[in-house]
């Protein structure tokens, strides 16, 4: 079992940046993919980036593509995302995701999932 908890979400403009943060606790949490989704309103979740167990994998959605940077620190459990340049259409629930095995860009491949922190960028 793994629990993750999202944290770091706020209002900023466009442009801004922000870092969101994912708290994770369980067992072997240091063997997981983490991955970050995020889900507007009237739209399905989507995935953002993915993060291999060690750290050393990363992959990105094209529409995140050099302005996020996904992180981990398995000796603290948590697992980061650096946001920069934020436009209006970043704005969404984030969410953290977990799962063992490869990664995975699908929502439904995944079993482990925080509550969700809320991410508004205004124009």
């Amino acid at each position: 079992q793994v629990q993750l908890v999202e944290s770091g979400g706020g209002l900023v403009q466009a442009g801004g940046s922000l870092r969101l943060s994912c708290a994770a606790s369980g067992r072997n949490f240091g063997l997981h993919v983490v991955s970050w989704f995020r889900q507007a309103p009237g739209k399905e979740r989507e995935f953002v980036a993915a993060i291999s167990w060690a750290g050393a994998i990363t992959h990105y959605a094209d529409s995140v593509k050099g302005r996020f940077t996904i992180s981990r620190d398995n000796a603290k459990n948590m697992v980061y995302l650096q946001m920069v340049s934020l436009k209006p259409e970043d704005t969404a629930v984030y969410y953290c995701a977990a799962r063992r095995g490869s990664d995975s860009n699908r929502v439904s491949d995944y079993i482990y999932w925080g509550q969700g922190t809320q991410v508004i960028v205004s124009s």
